[in-house]
C-alpha cells in the first residue's frame, strides 16, 4: 500500500511539473544557471565594494596631496621675505628734533616681498621663525646730532650715531637676528636728535629673511 502511494505521488509531481514547465525545460539546468548568476552578482557586488573602497582611499590620498601642496606653497611663500624703504615718500626735510624718542615711519617703499613691513607704522613683523638681516642708514646736516636705534620688540639691538657734524653726517648699522613668528622690528629716533631725507633716500631701512628655522 505504501509503495502504491509513493508511485501515485511521483506521478502527480511529474504531472504538475509538466503543467508548470514546458517539456523541453531542464529544471536542474535552470537551477544551475540561477546559481551561477547569483554567484556572478555576488562577485560583482564584491568588486563594486572594492572599487568604492579604493576610490575613497584615492580621494583621501588626493586630499592629503593637496593639503601638502598648499602647506608647501604657504611655507615657500613665507620664505620669501624682504623689504626696503626710504624715510620720506616725497619732498625734502628733517624729522626731529623733539624731546621724546620717535619711531621712524619709512613711507617710500622700494620693495616689500611677503608684506611683512607696514608703511603706516614703520614696523616689520616676522611672518616666520628664522634668521633675519636688518640694516638702516641715517643722514643729518651740520649742527645737530643724529642718533637712531634698531629695536626688537621695543628693545634696542644696535644704533647709528653722528655727533653734531660740521657739515653732513652719515651713519649706519646692521645686525643679524633670530626672530620668532610675530616679533617686531622698528627703528627709533633718539630724543633731541634729527634725521634728514630727500628724494635720494639718504635715510632708509631694510631687511630680509636669510633662512627659516
Amino acid at each position: 500500500m505504501a509503495v502504491l502511494q509513493m508511485v501515485l505521488l511521483l506521478c502527480a509531481g511529474s504531472s504538475l511539473a509538466e503543467d508548470i514547465f514546458p517539456p523541453t525545460v531542464n529544471i536542474i539546468a535552470e537551477l544551475e544557471k540561477l546559481k551561477n548568476m547569483d554567484e556572478r552578482i555576488q562577485k560583482l557586488e564584491e568588486t563594486l565594494a572594492k572599487v568604492l573602497s579604493e576610490n575613497e582611499a584615492l580621494k583621501t590620498t588626493v586630499q592629503d596631496s593637496q593639503n601638502k601642496l598648499e602647506s608647501f606653497q604657504k611655507e615657500n611663500g613665507a620664505k620669501k621675505v624682504a623689504f626696503s624703504a626710504g624715510l620720506l615718500e616725497s619732498g625734502t626735510g628733517h624729522t626731529g628734533p623733539i624731546n621724546t624718542p620717535k619711531i621712524l615711519v619709512y613711507k617710500k617703499v622700494f620693495s616689500n616681498i611677503g608684506g611683512a613691513y607696514d608703511a603706516n607704522t614703520g614696523v616689520f613683523t616676522a611672518p616666520v621663525k628664522g634668521v633675519y638681516y636688518f640694516r638702516f642708514y641715517g643722514h643729518s646736516h651740520g649742527g645737530t646730532t643724529m642718533a637712531v636705534s634698531l629695536l626688537k620688540n621695543g628693545e634696542t639691538q644696535c644704533s647709528a650715531f653722528a655727533w653734531k657734524p660740521t657739515s653732513n653726517g652719515n651713519a649706519s648699522n646692521g645686525v643679524v637676528l633670530t626672530l620668532e613668528t610675530g616679533d617686531q622690528i622698528s627703528t627709533r629716533l633718539w630724543a633731541n636728535t634729527w634725521v634728514y631725507d630727500d628724494p635720494e633716500s639718504y635715510t632708509s631701512f631694510g631687511g630680509f629673511l636669510i633662512f627659516p628655522l
